[in-house]
């Protein structure tokens, strides 16, 4: 089937993105949950905040696809667990800005060297020179992205 997939598969992209994809999210979220009892979500705030702390809601759900309502829930979750902090924005009112306290700021140091030798391990298949070219190449459909429908609604002809 494996076989199948990857070289008779009209949708062979998505294909290859969704198995690594899950390859690399299922033991490692398994582990997170496991491990602190945290969910998929409440970690990616967590882990969002430990690379740009002072975001707000809207920039964590923009940057990994989970909808507000599953963000709202998990942030105040997090608060509550004091991993993280809302402090209002001094320039809108409306929004908070997120970030980590010390614990969660030890909780994304404690738990990113297992990511990280994950990803590498992934890598390890390709050389420095595919490396650098399949980043590229995927931060470019990253940043094309949001030009693409939210819906299943597209021509065929596409």
């Amino acid at each position: 089937m494996v076989e199948a997939k990857l070289w008779e598969n009209p949708c062979w992209l998505t294909y290859r993105l969704n198995y690594l994809a899950l390859r690399y999210n299922v033991p490692l979220y398994s582990w997170i949950e496991e491990t602190y009892n945290l969910s998929r979500p409440e970690y990616v705030v967590i882990y969002s905040l430990g690379l740009m702390d002072g975001a707000v809601a809207s920039d964590i759900a923009a940057s990994s696809g989970f909808p507000a309502g599953t963000l709202s829930r998990a942030i105040h979750k997090n608060v509550r667990r004091k991993l993280i902090q809302r402090t209002p924005d001094a320039h809108d009112r409306r929004r908070f800005l997120l970030t980590l306290t010390p614990a969660g700021r030890a909780l994304f140091e404690e738990t990113l060297p297992r990511f990280i030798a994950y990803e590498k391990l992934m890598l390890s298949a390709l050389s420095q020179t595919e490396q650098r070219t399949l980043s590229n190449l995927m931060a470019k459909m990253v940043m094309a992205s949001p030009g693409w429908p939210a819906t299943a609604d597209i021509p065929p002809a596409l």
